[in-house]
């Protein structure tokens, strides 16, 4: 493909230099670039891509998309002989437009449905991937546990894949004969144009709580992220099948959502009528038993998930499968079949005669939701491990303090993914949220910064019937302290946690 026919669809301010070079690759990291790549310069938040124009013309770039209005330094003439020089009003969404071109704009041969919201994405993604593969249909899926392309398994680099490699999967996808692509669409995806040359055919709006707050300015901003799926990336361009979204109105930015959205909507709830509701709700540890009233009309769920929460992800993976035209049969088996997603209320068992719990929760609402759940099932106290994440939202630590304390009986406070602040300091911010509350209103805790260590004593000091729920990290196999990478694997420790109880003279219930 040359850059003539590359650049077709975009705005174009100014060009020059050969466009009749052909391309080889997109990217928009000067390291990738070698002969025939064409560089797209984008200004990002710590480093801006037009810095390493002069660099990419070295390593051989056949072409550079730059953003107007753009200076020349020391750059040399762009001639016929020299790397082809496009100018757009904005290089971030040129980006995915120009990857979807090089890709064969790959969005337009699948099903496209997209799922975004604060918490409950990748347990929607993987319901919806699991019964509709029992459909028959050949399903990929991109999030936070992983890519799926047919048989292939990559590790996420991000809940949402950058602009090239979002397209790169789908056309592989494509290629390995899939018919629908299920994506986690974070907020961030959305704000940085990730999703730019794709347009979907369902979108879902799961919840929107306190996260993120790091990078967006407040709340209001992180909606506006979020709403972008909702008005840009599904709104008719060049497909002709039906538009849907799905929306939750259990939540009052799920309201928002369905005045703004301009696609026909299904609204979703767990506390009262709606498109998609639930009846007849019994809990258990093993599962969650209701009746769903769906525009195709009642059907009757039997999910080994756990937790009013999965409540509310199986109905709106439910307006998936309704959506692609599933019947109630093939959306009840898929559901029985499905145990659980990795890190996602998982249990550990080794024999013990106390609950040990791996969640992912990391958040205000998702610790809540998590505690609610532990209530509803526990048959002694409830023992909550769970720490905060450095270089990221402040404002959420002493928040997730108090939940914990309001509904733990214990709690043990420690390191979550400290990155480059200092462990004691996160700790600390959330100590003030606690220490806020009355002695009347919290439970005891103890700070035990040592990741491993806080496993180790919550298992230790659990009894039989007792709940130890380890919060935070979930399917994570890794702690970042510092800059460095380090394995880390909640599951794993809680499993070396329960050995050591054996090996102390504690046998496992028979």
């Amino acid at each position: 493909m040359t850059i003539a026919e590359l650049i077709m669809a975009l705005d174009v301010v100014s060009q020059e230099g050969n466009l009749n070079a052909e391309v080889s690759e997109i990217t928009d990291d000067s390291r990738q670039v070698t002969s025939g790549t064409f560089f797209v310069a984008v200004k990002g938040a710590q480093v801006d891509g037009h810095d390493f124009i002069g660099q990419a013309c070295e390593q051989g770039a056949a072409g550079i998309l730059v953003e107007a209005p753009f200076r020349r330094t020391s750059l040399p003439p762009f001639t016929q002989s020299a790397p082809a020089l496009v100018e757009v009003k904005n290089t971030r969404t040129a980006l995915g437009q120009v990857a979807s071109h090089f890709w064969k704009e790959p969005s337009r041969s699948l099903t496209m449905i997209g799922v975004t919201g604060t918490n409950g994405k990748t347990t929607v993604t993987h319901l919806a991937k699991g019964f509709l593969e029992v459909s028959g249909r050949k399903v990929g899926l991109l999030g936070t546990i992983g890519y799926f392309v047919g048989s292939e398994h990559f590790a996420a680099s991000h809940t949402t894949p950058g602009s090239v490699a979002l397209q790169s999967f789908l056309h592989k996808m494509v290629n390995a004969g899939a018919d629908s692509a299920i994506i986690e669409v974070s907020s961030h995806a959305l704000a940085m144009d990730r999703v730019a040359g794709c347009e979907f055919d369902i979108v879902v709006f799961t919840n929107l709580t306190q996260d993120h707050l790091d990078f967006h300015q407040d709340m209001d901003d992180y909606f506006q992220a979020k709403l972008r799926l909702f008005r840009e990336y599904v709104a008719p361009k060049s497909k002709t099948s039906p538009k849907r979204a799905i929306v939750n109105i259990d939540d009052e930015w799920g309201k928002r959502i369905l005045q703004q959205c301009e696609v026909p909507t299904w609204s979703y709830s767990t506390r009262g009528p709606a498109d998609l509701c639930a009846t007849d709700l019994s809990l258990s540890i093993d599962g969650t038993t209701f009746t769903a009233v769906t525009p195709i009309g009642p059907m009757t769920i039997h999910s080994p998930l756990v937790g009013e929460h999965n409540v509310s992800n199986l109905l709106a993976a439910m307006g998936i499968g309704v959506e692609c035209g599933l019947s109630p049969e093939i959306i009840q088996r898929g559901i029985s079949a499905f145990r659980a997603v990795p890190g996602r209320f998982e249990l550990i068992h080794e024999g013990q005669d106390f609950a040990v719990v791996v969640d992912y929760a990391h958040t205000e609402d998702a610790l809540a939701r998590l505690l609610a759940a532990a209530h509803i099932l526990k048959k002694g106290r409830i023992i909550t491990v769970f720490g905060c994440g450095g270089d990221r939202d402040r404002g959420k630590r002493p928040k997730m303090g108090q939940v914990a304390v309001q509904n733990s009986d214990l709690v043990f406070v420690t390191s979550d993914n400290p990155r480059t602040e200092d462990s004691s300091a996160i700790i600390h911010d959330i100590e003030q949220g606690i220490l806020a509350l009355s002695e009347s209103e919290r439970t005891s805790y103890r700070l035990i910064p040592d990741r491993r260590e806080a496993i180790h004593a919550a298992i230790q000091e659990a009894d039989s019937q007792d709940m130890v729920l380890i919060a935070g990290k979930g399917h994570e196999d890794y702690q970042i302290i510092g800059t460095e990478r380090l394995h880390f694997d909640d599951r794993e420790v809680a499993r070396d946690a329960l050995a050591c109880r054996w090996k102390a003279g504690e046998r496992p219930a028979e």
